[in-house]
C-alpha cells in the first residue's frame, strides 16, 4: 500500500518504521519547523526509532494527501485542526487514527471528528498495548483495529499484521475508542499511587477502573465487555505498570511535585470524561478524583485515600 503517516513523534515515527518494515511504501509528514522532523532530516533517528532511507520525509500537506491511506498520530486535542487540513486538500481516501483521546469541550471521539471533515472516508482506529521501545527491540504484542466498515477492518488487519504485531478485529468502535482513551486516566491514577508509595492499591484501581469505564461505554451505546479487552484492561500492563508509560510517569511526577515535560494524553482526557460523565449520568469516582487533583488543586493523598478506603456497599 501507499501510505502517508502524519505526525513524527514517538508513535508516528514508529508506525512509519513498522509499515515500511511490513513492505509498504511510506511517507512521513510533519509541518515545516517541526523539531522532530528536523532531527530525522539531520540524522534519520530520534534515539529510539531509526528510519530507513526508503521512508520519504515530507512537509507539504498537498503531497501528503496523494495516497490511498493516511495514518494519523498526533495529539488528540490537535486532531481537529489536522482533519480540517486534510479535508481542505480534497482527500477522499481512508484514514487510520493511532492516538487515544477524547476532545475537550465537545466530548467527541476522534472518529466522530474525522467524519465531520471527511464524511466520504472510511475511518479506522489502531489501538492497544505496546511501547515503541519494546517493539523496536523485537518484543511482540497484540493490538486492535476497529472501524466504520468490515471491509476496511479486514483490509487493514490483513495488510498490517506481522510477527511483531498481531491485530484483532474490533467489534465496537464506541467502546474501543472510549476504553483506549480512558485507560490513560487510569494510568495517571496509577502514577499518583506510585508517587505516594501506595502501589499496592493498583489492584483495586484496575478492578474498579474497568467497571467505571464499562458503565460509561454502555451509556454511550457501546458494548460493556469492550472495557475488558485490549483497548482498556488489556492495556493496563503497558499503562499502569510500565516504565515507558507517559501517563503513569506524569502521575508519579505530579504526586511528588516534580515537572514532567512529555505529553500525557490522560491529562486532557479526564476533563472530557467529566463532561461525558455529566452528559450520560454515569458516576466515575476514579476519574473524578484524578480531575480534582489535576484541575482543582485537591490533595492527591486525601482524594485517593478517600476513594479507596471509603466504606463500600458493594465490591464495585
Amino acid at each position: 500500500m501507499n501510505i502517508t503517516v502524519i505526525g513524527c513523534g514517538r508513535w508516528g515515527s514508529f508506525i512509519a518504521w513498522y509499515l515500511d518494515k511490513a513492505g509498504h511504501s511510506v511517507r512521513l509528514y510533519a509541518r515545516e519547523g517541526s523539531p522532530h522532523m528536523k532531527q530525522f532530516r539531520e540524522s534519520r533517528t530520534n534515539g529510539t526509532v531509526t528510519l530507513p532511507q526508503s521512508i520519504r520525509l515530507i512537509s507539504a500537506m498537498e503531497e501528503a494527501v496523494k495516497t490511498e491511506l493516511i495514518v494519523v498520530s498526533v495529539g488528540a486535542q490537535s486532531f481537529r485542526e489536522v482533519a480540517a487540513d486534510i479535508a481542505a486538500q480534497g482527500y477522499k481516501g481512508d484514514l487510520v487514527l493511532c492516538m487515544k483521546g477524547i476532545e475537550q469541550g465537545s466530548g467527541k471521539r476522534l472518529s466522530e471528528i474525522a467524519l465531520e471533515y471527511l464524511p466520504e472516508s472510511g475511518v479506522a482506529v489502531w489501538i492497544g498495548p505496546g511501547h515503541v521501545q519494546e517493539f523496536v527491540a523485537g518484543i511482540p504484542n497484540c493490538m486492535v483495529i476497529d472501524g466504520t466498515s468490515e471491509e476496511l477492518k479486514e483490509r487493514l488487519v490483513t495488510q498490517f499484521s506481522s510477527s511483531l504485531i498481531r491485530f484483532y478485529y474490533g467489534r465496537d468502535l464506541i467502546g474501543n475508542e472510549v476504553g483506549a482513551a480512558a485507560k490513560n486516566v487510569i494510568g495517571i491514577a496509577a502514577g499518583i499511587l506510585d508517587g505516594m508509595g501506595l502501589t499496592n492499591l493498583k489492584g483495586a484501581l484496575m478492578a474498579r477502573g474497568t467497571r467505571e469505564v464499562a458503565r460509561l461505554i454502555v451509556a454511550m451505546g457501546g458494548i460493556e465487555h469492550s472495557a475488558y479487552g485490549l483497548c482498556h484492561l488489556g492495556d493496563y500492563q503497558a499503562t499502569v505498570f510500565s516504565q515507558f508509560s507517559h501517563n503513569r510517569a506524569f502521575g508519579e511526577a505530579f504526586a511528588r511535585g516534580e515537572k514532567f515535560g512529555k505529553l500525557a494524553e490522560g491529562y486532557y482526557t479526564v476533563e472530557a470524561l467529566m463532561e461525558l460523565s455529566k452528559k450520560y449520568g454515569v458516576d466515575m469516582p476514579i476519574s473524578r478524583a484524578v480531575h480534582e487533583v489535576l484541575y482543582n488543586g485537591a490533595n492527591p493523598r486525601d482524594e485517593l485515600t478517600a476513594l479507596f478506603m471509603r466504606s463500600l456497599k458493594k465490591e464495585f
